[in-house]
């Protein structure tokens, strides 16, 4: 991973037209190609950004040193790198991937054990059901024989609604499986995730974790 901390400028031109007037940011590039723009504030996402795969062009030296970035999108990055305050580069290596807390796997293991409460019929294909970037919680097929995508989260935030429609896309691209719909699992689900999750025909699901146990009940709430 490459990083730089530059006052610098961006214009960004593709599906809309941005501009971050000169000030002093932090500049990322990973190693899959993806460019990254951070302020110093924030840890939520970057100011601006361009996900791989993408052309990096490199040009000019000292106070004139620019950056294009470009995609078969017809997105355009371009920064303009007035003054370089740091540039450094680092060996990461591999990543052993986001390992979930003991609630979340222990949510995933129930409702794996008891898909039936999702809704009636509901059999279990697989546990972590991989694809092509990453494993999706629960494959499932309905009454129908319909396959059902089944994130889960503790929390459900906009990220893994994001992250579930990633998936989605994926597991329809395989004839054997589509059409794949999809299920958002939480104890709790905020408003904004739920709106962008229903705009997308994904269904929302409320975990309660001590119900789920067999402490209270054995009914989950779909909505």
């Amino acid at each position: 991973m490459r990083l730089v901390i530059a006052k610098c400028t961006v214009d960004y031109s593709g599906r809309l037209d941005a501009h971050l007037p000169q000030a002093v940011r932090l500049l990322m590039i990973k190693a899959d190609g993806c460019v990254a723009i951070h302020a110093d504030g924030g840890a939520y996402k970057p100011l601006n950004w361009m996900n791989a795969p993408n052309l990096f062009r490199e040009s000019g030296e000292g106070s004139e040193l620019t950056w294009i970035v470009t995609n078969d999108k017809s997105e355009k990055l371009t920064i303009q790198l007035h003054e370089v305050l740091s540039d450094s580069s680092h060996e990461m290596g591999s990543d052993p991937g986001l390992e979930k807390d003991g609630v979340e796997a222990h949510l995933q293991e129930l409702l794996a054990a008891n898909v039936e409460q999702i809704s009636a019929g509901m059999v279990l294909v697989r546990r972590e059901y991989p694809t092509n970037i990453g494993p999706v919680d629960l494959l499932c097929r309905d009454q129908n024989g319909q396959a059902v995508a089944v994130e889960i989260k503790r929390r459900g935030e906009i990220d893994g609604v994001e992250q579930l429609s990633r998936y989605l896309e994926f597991l329809n691209r395989d004839s054997n499986l589509k059409p794949v719909t999809g299920i958002y699992a939480a104890q709790e689900i905020k408003p904004q995730a739920r709106v962008l999750a229903e705009d997308r025909g994904i269904e929302c699901l409320i975990l309660d974790y001590d119900e789920l146990r067999g402490i209270e009940s054995n009914e989950l709430k779909l909505f």
